[in-house]
Formats: structure tokens, C-alpha cells, sequence
């Protein structure tokens, strides 16, 4: 509503006449431009609206050409105004500079025709109301919240709970999804990373304006709820609580300043005394204000929000977490609430770990919600970066490392790049390295890494698009300076990923100020070709010049390269003297402390052992590929990859795989492997290589012969990576818990030629358990020539001797006949049918069948055996089938096995 050239302002005198022009709602307009009755709901204009008197003028000229022009738009005296209920004399025009929008009252939703007419604007998710951004250029206040978008806010980071699940969460509060659209001419930025820094000059101004007008509207409104939730009943403030949350979603979800947004709201509810309320609702023997209060504190815990919980209600938050276990719908929002307290500060972290904070996220990390697990991974995550050593040593107690192996092998890219994340900055901690190593979960890292693109996974992350604070990411710097190779590549992943986004928001001034371009520009120069390419896109978004960059064949780099290998390693007192040295690759990998004293100049010893140790590095994670046609270097890492440093020495030797096996220890010693202990482990390695070569092992088979044969693996795990790989997962984590050796295959995770290998380890497994999940044996349908994977792997089981347990997750079992001869016994084996919800108990009587308390051979099979002739004879330790169908075998977690024919 806005007034006519002759409007003249009220001032109170209720003899003056105004006339008022009133502005059709974009609804209304856009019903009269349809070319067909009924395409459109009509809804009213907005309640009330108050402006100053510039203002005012300002909408005035900005309307005046369309009003004109179009033709629409009526004139209400002041009379016909009042009767229409707007009472202007209560509602005089003031000197004030705010915005007020009345969204109280719930509308009808707007057909989606009007959105693509009118893409600029904002539809509130409760009501449908169009909300109209108008330019403001004054700085925002509300109350002592002052609002800047563009403004150097201490945030530690987004709200990531809020932004993860907010689709599930408003789906279960049942609150219609929002839809916002805004055209290109706006200040909502493309997505696109190949753009960076081609927006256009207004974009800051157009920004402000936006987000102030937006703001002005959302705080209005969530004052009016808070009022409600302060003085309202126990279903009022449940009400209102509902209303809050919708408002925050809505603020997150807008694209570009939606943090920004979302963090003044949030604000002001702290600032009200709202949170304090939230709080305490949450320990209220209200069921439903209980859950109400969690669901708006989940979204609400900003970083000032963060902190005031931790002051008032860590140990109400962490009994209602506890509490909570075993309900899945609950389990989101206390993981998500969790999630956010984790990343406060170190003395939190401890707090929340010795409440039973951990203990929570932990059990968590076993179910199969995908929203939960986010949040679980997150947390995890959190926790790793933000509290400090002994936190990390506490996590390694409660088995985190272990428990983030089903998250990092999850089939959900979010889940699986935090766990990997939380996984890599607990390695790069040396006290607890070892362990975490152990884990296993360590080895996910590198091939999640190689199968995305960081600006990709950025745009297929909503959690990822509003970015992560400037504390966040200082925290994260540290990790590009690791030791390992993991956390190095990691780190790099995610500044590449950063990169972009902060372009996008005019910020790229905070990777200079945490320090991340020194770290970046020395792994963009470094020879691992994953970590070099990933910092390398990082700095090349960031716009900075690309360092050099070193081959990872250390062999044949020139002089050039060793001079600036270097200079970058920290010797550059002696890089003049390797260059007049004419130092190149070869002779870099050869020299020794004489050497280095003699013709460098490298007189001190400590320096000496300094340098010769990151050659030592170096020597590990070069590639020999162009002088090592035999594979030499992979088969010294088979015993582990320290001893890689080898491969140059005995290369330099005429030194091939094949002649190693006729190698001593006084020859290994004339290579200049000097360590002795090594060279046993070497020697060891070439003994038993001989063995397995020249010997044929008899093992026991299905043939009934026999023969004793080490077998250091207790358990291989066959699964179908399609569906199987989460179950499979969860099992190797229960098993390693309960003291077993578990082999599993996290190749998969990535397409390739099967791994021959593979059988090997089969073979030197004692249990096969063969994870079937739906139509998991379709594959080995009509595969007489063994192509598939899990029937090679069934096969070898079977011919090796194993104890093969199969493991069923709503599997039905095909017609034998239907299944390649070879493996058609594999019918006949007792299983056992796997129960999510009671895990523990399937475990429990997994654990008989791998220590043998209870016999997997079905009677059936033995028959077949014994060559009975309603089975069908046996022939060479086979059979054949009379075509009757296989057995429904089921064994229950809560009793005996069963059979039935």
C-alpha cells in the first residue's frame, strides 16, 4: 500500500482527507495475467505495513511507471480503508526506518505458476505469503543485535544439523517444503565454480538489501512467536516452537546469505530469553513439549546459542540424549544437537564425554538412518577437530576409530566424507596413530578422495553450500602439514571444496588470515598426486600462482627439482651447494652422512639425521615405475610399506624380483640395507615366497581330506557392494570388538578388475561369512565361467575348507538348480537371518558359529555326502541334485537353530 502524488501525511489530525493507492499482491496481479479463470488462487495483500516517509516516496516512484502503465491499483479513501479494518489512525506514518510485515495469520498457498512469474520472491512455508524484499541501506538493529551481511562475523560455523535433514525434518513436522526461486538479476550467486569472481559490481550492494529487508520481516515475526512461548500454555509454546522452526528453516535455506539470516534470528532468540526457555522445556515431563523443544533446539544452536547451552543445560541435553535411545525419530534431533555441542571447545568436549555424550553418538553410529548417521559422522568430526588430544585418546577408548568404519563405508557421500574426515585428524596424532591405524577405517580415506571432485561434491552437499567459519577452518590447517598422507589429502579436499564457496561469498581473504597458502602451495608441490592436485585446484580457485611441481618418480628429477625439494623442505643454507653439486634425483636417493658432510657442507649430525629422514619419506612414497618393470617396490610393501625405501638400493644392484628369491642376508647387506632386523623380515619374506611356490599344501576339503595349515585370518567377509556393503561393515566392526581378525575387501567401494589376491586371503581365512542381502546370488545365476566376484569367492571357500556361515538380511534363497554347479551346496549351509534392531543378539549367536559351538553343515548336505540316492550320488566330492528345492534355513538370535524342509 503506498500513497498517490496527492497523499498528504497524517499527523494525527483526523479532519485531513488522505488518500491511499492500493498495490495489488503479486497473487492477485498474477491471477489477472493469466489467460485462463482459475489458473491461480487470488490472496489478499499484507496485514499491515508500516514505513517512514521516505520510505514510502521511495515505493512510490519505484511503482509509479507499472501502475501507470499496467493499469491497475485502486483508490480507498481513508474512510473505506477503516472499514476494511485497518485503522490508520493507530497506525500513523513514522520517522522509524523498519519494515513491518504481518505473517501471523496462515493464507492459502499459492499456485507454483506464480513463483516462475515471480521468481524475486520469498513464500513463507506456513502460510504461502509473498514476501516483498524492499532496499534498505541503513544497518540493521535489532534490540543489541547488530546485523551486518557483509560484516566480519565471529561464527564458528553453519548450522549443519539444521541444514542436513531439513527436508526430513519439516516432512515429520508436516510443514510443506519451502520453494525459493530468485532471478539472476538478484544477489544469489551460481553455483557453478567455473564463474568465480564474475559477478556483477552491485553484487554486495543487492546482497545488503535483501538481507536486511528479509531479516526485517523474520524478526517481526519470531518476536510475536516468542511472546507466545514466553506466556502461552504448553500447546501455545508447542505451537509457536513449530512456527520458530519453520522461520529458521526458511532463513537457512535462502541461498547465499542464508546463514547470515538465519544467524540474527537465532540471536534473538538468546537475546529474549527464548533459549533458556527451549532449554529447560527440554527436560519437561511433557513428552511433546519435550520433542518440540528439541526439534527448535537442534536448529537454533549457532555459535553464541552454543555457548549459552553449554552454560545452562549440558547435563538436561545429554539425559534427554540418553534417554532417548532406541527411538529412531528422536535419534536425529539429539545426534544433531550433539553434533553442534561438540564443536565449542575443548573443556565441552570433555564435559560432554564423561556425561555420556560419546556414548550416544557411538551407539548411534550402528543404525541405518541415513539422517542420523550424518549427524553421528559430523559429530565424530567435530569432536576430533575441536577437543584437542585428550579428547582424541578418550575417543580411541570408546572404539570411535572403529565405529567410523560402517559411516566411512556408508553408501551416503555425506556420511562417509565426515567420517573420513574425523578419521584422518585422529591419525595425524601421533600418541594415538597406531591405533587408529588398527582400525581399519584409515584405508576408506584415499579411495572416497580419488572418486570425487571437490567442486561436485560441494554442490551435491547441502550442508557444504553455506561453507564452514574461519575458526573451523583454522583448526583445519594443521592437518596439511601431517606426516600422513591421508590427513594431508584430506585437508586439501576440503580447502579446494572451501575454495570455491568463499570465492562465491566474497571471502577469500580468509585463507590468507588463517594461514592455509604456505601449507597449500608446499602439498601443490609435493610429489602424491592426490594431494598435489587437490591443493593445486584449491590455490588455482583462490587465484594464486601454482608452485612448482615435483613428479613423484624421484628417480629421474632433474637438478632443478632437487634444488627446490630443497628449498621446500627447509634447508635452503645448503640448496646452493646441491646445485654446484649438480645433485639430481639418482644421486638424491644414494647419498649418505658422508656425503652430506663432505660435498654439502651438512656438518652438523643432528641436520644429517634430520635430512636423511625426510629422504627416508621420500623414498617411501616415490614411484619406481621407470626402473622397477618387476614390481620389486610392491612386493616389499607386502610386508610393510616402510620398507619401500629399499627399492632404489637394489634396483641400483641389477636387483629384480625374481632374483631376490636367491638372495642372502650377507647380499641384502651389501645393497646397504643395514639394518639387520630387516633384513631378516626380507629374508623371512623371500623364504616363504619360496615355500608357497614350490609346495603343493593340502588343505581340508570338501573331499574329506586333510592336512594342518596356518590360517592367520578368522574371519572373510563376502558381500554384494551394491546393497551389502553397510551390513558388512557393521559386522567387522561387532567381530573386531569381540577379539576376531577380520578381512574385508574395501576395494569394492570402487569399480576395477577383481583382485586375485582376494582368493588368497580367502583361503588363509578359518570363517567365510557370506553376507546375502536381496538378490545378492542373481549375478551368479547362469555364470558357469566364475565372472562374478562373490561366486569366485564362494568357490575358493568352498574348495579351501572354510566354515562358511551365510548371513541373511531379507534374503530368499533360489532354486539350487538355478545356481552354478560349483556352488550350489552353498544351499545346504545353515545361516543365520540377520535382525537389525537386536544386532547384538545376532552377533552373539554368530560368535557360536565362528568358535564352532554350533555346526553350519545342514543334515541335507551331509546326505549328499554320504551319496544318499534321494539327494542325488556324489561324485569327485560334488553331487547332483534331483531338483527338489533348497531348505528355508533360520536361525533366530533368540533361540536354537531351527531347520525346516
Amino acid at each position: 500500500m503506498a500513497e498517490t502524488k496527492e497523499t498528504i501525511v497524517v499527523n494525527g489530525s483526523m479532519e485531513q482527507k488522505t488518500t491511499v493507492r492500493r498495490m495489488q499482491s503479486a497473487g492477485t496481479f498474477a491471477s489477472s495475467c493469466m489467460s485462463k479463470p482459475g489458473d491461480a488462487p487470488q490472496f489478499d495483500p499484507y496485514k499491515t505495513l508500516e514505513r517512514s516517509q521516505s520510505e514510502a516516496a521511495l515505493l512510490k516512484n519505484r511503482h509509479k511507471d507499472v501502475t501507470e502503465e499496467e493499469g491497475f491499483g485502486e483508490i480507498y479513501s481513508e474512510q473505506e480503508m477503516g472499514a476494511e479494518g485497518l485503522d490508520l489512525g493507530a497506525h500513523n506514518v513514522s520517522e522509524c526506518s523498519k519494515v513491518y510485515l504481518d505473517l501471523s495469520t496462515a493464507e492459502a498457498y499459492e499456485n507454483a505458476n506464480e513463483h516462475i512469474l515471480y521468481p524475486t520472491s520469498l513464500f513463507r512455508t506456513g502460510s504461502g505469503r509473498l514476501l516483498e524484499t524492499i532496499p534498505q541501506d541503513e544497518e540493521l538493529q535489532t534490540d543489541d543485535v547488530r546485523f551486518s551481511l557483509m560484516g566480519e562475523r565471529s561464527v564458528s560455523t553453519e548450522s549443519n544439523s539444521s541444514a542436513s535433514s531439513l527436508e526430513e525434518r519439516t516432512s515429520k513436522s508436516h510443514i510443506k517444503s519451502l520453494t525459493i526461486k530468485e532471478e539472476s538479476s538478484r544477489c544469489v550467486v551460481s553455483s557453478s565454480y567455473s564463474k568465480v569472481g564474475k559477478r556483477s559490481p552491485d553484487y554486495t550492494t543487492k546482497a545488503k538489501t535483501n538481507m536486511k529487508s528479509t531479516f526485517q520481516a523474520f524478526s517481526l515475526n519470531i518476536k510475536q512467536k516468542i511472546k507466545q512461548l514466553q506466556m502461552g500454555s504448553v500447546q501455545e509454546q508447542i505451537q509457536s516452537m513449530r512456527e520458530i522452526s519453520v522461520i529458521i528453516d526458511q532463513a537457512w535455506a535462502i541461498p547465499s546469505f542464508g546463514r547470515d539470516l538465519a544467524y540474527g534470528l537465532c540471536d534473538i532468540l538468546k537475546n529474549e530469553k527464548a533459549l533458556d526457555i527451549i532449554v529447560k522445556n527440554c527436560a519437561s515431563q511433557s513428552s511433546d513439549l519435550m520433542r518440540a523443544s528439541a526439534k527448535l533446539l537442534d536448529k537454533v544452536l549457532t555459535t553464541g546459542n552454543r555457548k549459552r547451552v553449554a552454560e545452562i543445560g549440558l547435563e538436561i541435553v545429554v539425559k534427554m540424549a540418553i534417554s532417548s535411545k532406541g527411538e529412531t525419530e528422536m535419534a536425529r534431533v539429539v545426534t544433531g544437537i550433539l553434533e553442534s555441542l561438540f564443536k565449542i571447545s575443548e573443556d565441552v568436549c570433555a564435559k560432554l564425554i564423561s556425561l555420556g555424550g560419546l556414548d550416544v553418538i557411538v551407539y548411534w553410529c550402528r543404525c541405518n538412518d541415513r539422517s542420523t548417521l550424518r549427524h553421528c559422522s559430523m559429530a565424530v568430526a567435530n569432536m576430533a577437530l575441536y577437543g584437542g588430544k585428550e579428547n582424541q585418546e578418550e575417543m580411541t577408548k570408546h572404539k570411535v576409530p572403529e565405529w567410523l568404519f560402517p559411516l566411512a563405508f556408508n553408501d551416503d557421500d555425506g556420511v562417509r566424507y565426515y567420517a573420513c574426515l574425523a578419521i584422518s585428524i585422529l591419525v595425524a596424532n601421533k600418541e594415538i596413530e597406531t591405533v587408529v591405524k588398527n582400525s581399519g577405517t584409515l584405508e576408506v580415506v584415499l579411495p572416497f578422495l580419488t572418486s570425487h571432485t571437490p567442486s561436485q561434491f560441494a554442490r551435491m552437499e547441502l550442508s557444504h553450500q553455506q561453507g564452514r567459519s574461519k575458526d573451523w577452518l583454522k583448526r583445519l590447517v594443521s592437518l596439511l602439514s601431517s606426516k600422513r598422507e591421508e590427513a594431508q589429502a584430506l585437508a586439501a579436499f576440503h580447502f579446494a571444496m572451501e575454495a570455491g564457496i568463499k570465492m562465491e561469498q566474497g571471502k577469500k581473504d580468509v585463507f590468507y588470515e588463517i594461514g592455509a597458502i604456505e601449507p597449500l602451495k608446499r602439498l601443490a608441490s609435493n610429489p602424491n598426486p592426490t594431494t598435489s592436485k587437490l591443493a593445486s585446484e584449491a590455490l588455482k580457485t583462490i587465484g594464486e600462482e601454482l608452485p612448482h611441481k615435483l613428479s613423484q618418480q624421484v628417480p629421474i628429477w632433474t637438478v632443478e627439482d632437487v634444488v627446490f625439494w630443497v628449498n621446500r623442505t627447509g634447508y635452503e643454507e645448503f640448496a646452493e651447494c646441491f646445485s654446484k653439486c649438480k645433485v639430481d634425483g639418482d644421486l638424491l636417493l644414494t647419498l649418505n652422512e658422508d656425503d652430506l658432510a663432505c660435498s654439502v657442507g651438512m656438518k652438523c649430525k643432528i641436520t644429517q639425521k634430520r635430512f636423511q629422514r625426510d629422504v627416508k619419506d621420500l623414498k617411501i612414497k616415490a614411484d619406481y615405475t621407470s626402473c622397477d618393470p618387476t614390481g620389486l617396490s610392491d612386493w616389499l610393501q607386502e610386508i610393510a610399506s616402510e620398507y619401500r625405501q629399499y627399492t632404489y638400493c637394489l634396483v641400483k644392484n641389477d636387483i629384480d624380483r625374481n632374483f631376490l628369491m636367491l638372495m642372502t642376508d650377507q647380499d641384502l647387506k651389501d645393497c646397504g640395507i643395514v639394518n639387520s632386523i630387516h633384513r631378516k623380515k626380507i629374508c623371512q619374506k623371500i623364504s616363504d615366497t619360496r615355500s608357497s611356490e614350490s609346495s603343493n599344501e593340502s588343505v581340508e576339503s570338501m573331499d574329506g581330506s586333510s592336512a594342518a595349515v596356518t590360517r592367520p585370518i578368522d574371519v572373510f567377509i563376502s558381500y554384494r557392494r551394491v546393497n551389502g556393503s553397510q551390513l558388512a561393515s557393521l559386522l567387522k566392526v561387532h567381530l573386531q570388538l569381540r577379539g576376531f581378525s577380520v578381512f574385508l575387501d574395501i576395494e569394492k567401494l570402487k569399480a576395477g578388475k577383481f583382485d586375485e589376491n582376494l582368493l588368497s586371503s580367502v583361503k588363509l581365512a578359518k570363517n567365510f561369512i557370506l553376507v546375502l542381502t536381496p538378490n545378492a546370488l542373481d549375478r551368479c545365476m547362469g555364470d558357469d565361467e566364475q565372472n562374478d566376484w562373490v561366486h569366485k569367492e564362494i568357490v575358493a571357500a568352498m574348495e579351501c575348507g572354510c566354515n562358511i556361515i551365510p548371513l541373511l538380511d531379507n534374503f530368499h534363497w533360489p532354486q539350487s538348480e538355478k545356481l552354478p554347479e560349483d556352488m550350489r551346496q552353498i544351499t545346504f549351509f545353515n545361516g543365520i537371518r540377520w535382525i537389525h534392531d537386536y544386532q547384538d543378539a545376532c552377533v552373539d549367536k554368530l560368535e557360536k558359529f565362528l568358535r564352532g559351538e554350533i555346526n553350519t553343515k545342514h543334515k541335507r548336505a551331509a546326505l549328499f555326502q554320504m551319496g544318499s540316492s534321494s539327494e542325488g550320488l556324489v561324485e569327485g566330492g560334488k553331487y547332483t541334485s534331483s531338483g527338489e528345492s533348497s531348505p528355508s534355513v533360520d536361525v533366530s538370535p533368540n533361540r536354537d537353530v531351527s531347520y525346516s524342509s
